[in-house]
């Protein structure tokens, strides 16, 4: 029998995940050791390891030490976590799980929409606390005939405008250049936010979506207008947002990301009006047991010489 291939594993991203490739493969758990033992396992696996597993938003940099590594299969779509300027230099390969979590995330941004347009939050304390008998809950905002905009319309992003075209919504969104969709397009996302009602984020992270949506974007959105958020954190000026909803410079948000997880800035916990979740986007037992299948069926691809099943380019 050949002896097992060695996978390095970064960090406990899928508990279920990792006992399966614990079970399939000659793992090492990285994120159970010091800084100095980290260092000393890299000098061990050195010419013994080609593949790592690891959750794509949080790649330990310590990893690129290893001069035998060939792959990163990472558990998660945006890979804002890898460095691709030592993986492209160095020709290892990178693979993510993109699709199979596009429905939960989906589920979970109209989720936000609803909560938000409908304070149910709020709602939810105002019966808790017993204050129904003192007067009836303050109105909410329909759905039908507004807009929901969606910045960085990619497949999940498809996938949520197709639910909301079940509430009538209309749909509008923006990318780097238009695609062929029933939808309108706006070539900026500040005439995007001028003509939503709803402003959907789903921008990967990166340098190149830093605080894109900032204090100018929210004020084009409008003291009437809703700001969702399930891409990533980073893509926002979390403090300019604290601010828009100081000011009444738009009505409410909703956040399931956050620029530094799992912190989240003191001035957003203080507001009442923005519903405020633990990045649970794709946190269902079937996305994730999903995601840790394709981890596990591109490190087979690559351990039997086959083409990656999901390769990032």
């Amino acid at each position: 029998m050949s002896p097992r291939p060695t996978v390095l594993l970064v960090n406990d991203f899928h508990p279920e995940t990792i006992q399966k490739l614990d079970e399939k493969f000659q793992t090492h758990h990285l994120w159970k050791l010091s800084s100095d033992e980290k260092k000393q396992l890299i000098r061990e696996l050195q010419g013994k390891c080609e593949a790592i597993a690891t959750a794509s938003w949080m790649v330990d940099e310590v990893i690129y030490e290893l001069d035998s590594l060939k792959i990163i299969s990472c558990f998660g779509v945006g890979v804002d976590g890898v460095n691709f300027k030592v993986t492209r230099s160095r020709n290892i390969r990178v693979s993510n799980t993109p699709d199979v979590l596009n429905d939960a995330v989906a589920d979970i941004a109209i989720a936000l929409v609803l909560a938000t347009t409908r304070n149910i939050v709020n709602a939810d304390r105002f019966v808790r606390e017993k204050k129904w008998s003192q007067g009836p809950f303050p109105f909410g905002m329909g759905l039908a005939d507004k807009t929901l905009g969606i910045v960085g319309c990619g497949r999940i992003g498809e996938e949520i405008a197709s639910r909301a075209l079940t509430f009538g919504l209309k749909i509008a969104y923006h990318n780097r250049s238009p695609k062929d969709l029933p939808y309108s397009y706006y070539s900026s996302i500040a005439d995007l936010a001028e003509a939503s009602d709803i402003l959907l984020c789903m921008l990967p992270g990166g340098e190149g979506t830093r605080n894109a949506i900032n204090a100018d974007i929210l004020k084009k959105l409008g003291p009437a207008g809703i700001f969702i958020n399930v891409g990533r954190g980073s893509s926002v000026d979390e403090a300019a947002l604290a601010a828009a909803l100081q000011k009444q410079h738009i009505f409410a948000a909703g956040l399931d990301v956050y620029a530094d997880e799992p912190n989240v800035p003191e001035e957003l916990l203080e507001k009442d009006n923005i519903v405020l979740l633990p990045h649970i986007g794709s946190a269902t037992a079937e996305a994730r047991r999903a995601m840790g299948q394709l981890v596990i069926d591109n490190l087979d691809a690559y351990f039997s010489d086959k083409p990656l099943i999901t390769e990032v380019s």
